[in-house]
């Protein structure tokens, strides 16, 4: 059921596997008291990196677009995770408005936004979806590639109230990530919106969310006597770079080169023999957009017109100004040839399923967001195989019960990240 990933493994995460699987019960209690204090995000999925000798986080979402992509097997694990949510924030809920993106002719999307409602309809939820677009003045029926379809309607504002027609509905949720902003018709609303306006990428920033990890990294490395580097990349930052004007370039070249040097100090001292790379990125943004490889601070300065236009802008042609320089983290795993990743799925502090993205074009030190990439389902092996400490740290459930420690780690970042934007 799922697939059999070839993994250069080696020492070191073997060692980090068997300590998470040998402090299960300790890891456990410290999420629940973690959950104490914290309020999860409504979901969120997490991009991970396992490279041998470290598994951590590179890239977190707030409004994760790829439930299509998850084992069906496993929806009732959201739905439930969907009830437990949903009686804490409003335990009356009837109705929920679900507003998407505008990707109207992006099939895979729609097809998530189909699935997303499917589970919230299967959770006890009345579920209608809004569309911000201004071309939708009456119900529109979209068919899908997978046979399905999907209505969206037009929004409906009375006073500080928003559904549509003949529909009141208790909270708003958005699968909308606002990178251009906060719409007129959705702010100042008396419903429940999440994930909130705040967590928007018009606002957000990875650099911010990955202060917040250093935090959550370095408490659970304490938990576990272990090297938080093992779950925890590098990052620095630069603002007011600009890759048309050339402006912003020493600070670039500079921080690339800083985080380079730490990489290596570190790979020095666990042995390992590759050569340390930066992933250099928009700060605040996804969709893979404005993202490049560097091993050398030089590389910066020597990028082409064409390069240069692909880092300058991002989702809904915004220009970038805030660069996140972040470590580089191989992945060392790979379906039939094709290289692939992990991303962990979650809906409030329940990890839920997940998926393999996998790419034929791009190398183990490359993003794998980009065109060309394909889905495998990451099931979990099956509802009835839970980590076992007794079998082999990387068998499937138990390597899998890592992908979700650290998924969670992300998680909680995020809900300290939310905190502090809402402050």
């Amino acid at each position: 059921m799922v697939p059999r990933l070839t993994t250069a493994l080696k020492g070191p995460l073997l060692d980090l596997e068997q300590r998470i699987l040998t402090a299960q019960p300790q890891i456990e209690h410290w999420f629940r008291t973690q959950w104490q204090e914290r309020t999860p995000p409504f979901y969120s999925s997490v991009d991970l990196r396992n490279s041998g000798f470290k598994l951590a986080p590179v890239d977190t979402n707030l409004f994760p677009g790829g439930f299509n992509n998850l084992n069906p097997e496993f929806v009732p694990l959201c739905v439930h995770a969907v009830q437990s949510t949903i009686e804490k924030i409003c335990p009356e809920a009837r109705g929920l408005l679900l507003i998407p993106e505008n990707h109207t002719r992006n099939q895979f999307y729609l097809q998530n936004v189909a699935q997303l409602a499917l589970i919230l309809r299967q959770a006890g939820l009345n579920v209608r979806i809004g569309s911000l677009l201004p071309e939708i003045t009456q119900p529109t029926t979209l068919q899908l590639a997978n046979g399905n379809s999907l209505t969206l309607e037009p929004l409906v504002r009375s006073g500080n109230r928003l559904g549509v027609a003949d529909f009141d509905p208790c909270m708003v949720l958005l699968n909308n990530d606002l990178s251009a902003g906060v719409p007129d018709i959705v702010k100042g609303l008396e419903q429940t919106v999440l994930p909130p306006l705040e967590a928007g990428w018009y606002q957000r920033r990875k650099s911010q969310h990955f202060r917040a990890y250093d935090k959550v990294a370095d408490d659970f490395a304490k938990l576990l006597d272990i090297d938080p580097w093992l779950i925890n990349p590098y990052f620095a930052v630069c603002d007011k770079v600009d890759f048309h004007a050339r402006t912003g370039e020493d600070c670039l070249v500079a921080q690339v080169d800083l985080v380079l040097e730490r990489i290596a100090d570190k790979y020095e001292q666990y042995g390992v023999k590759d050569d340390p790379f930066v992933i250099v990125k928009a700060d605040a943004g996804t969709y893979g957009m404005g993202i490049m490889t560097v091993k050398d601070g030089r590389e910066v300065r020597d990028l082409n017109r064409k390069q240069r236009n692909k880092m300058a802008v991002v989702k809904e042609g915004l220009q970038v100004s805030d660069v996140l320089v972040q470590e580089g983290v191989y992945t060392f795993e790979d379906l039939n040839g094709a290289i692939a990743e992990p991303v962990v799925y979650m809906i409030d502090r329940y990890v839920v399923g997940g998926f393999y993205r996998v790419h034929t074009e791009r190398g183990v030190d490359e993003n794998l967001n980009a065109p060309g990439m394909r889905f495998e389902p990451l099931a979990f092996e099956s509802c009835c195989a839970f980590p076992n400490p007794a079998c082999a740290p990387d068998d499937t459930p138990n390597r899998f019960y890592a992908y979700g420690v650290v998924g969670r780690l992300a998680m909680l970042a995020a809900a300290i990240e939310i905190e502090e934007m809402q402050q």
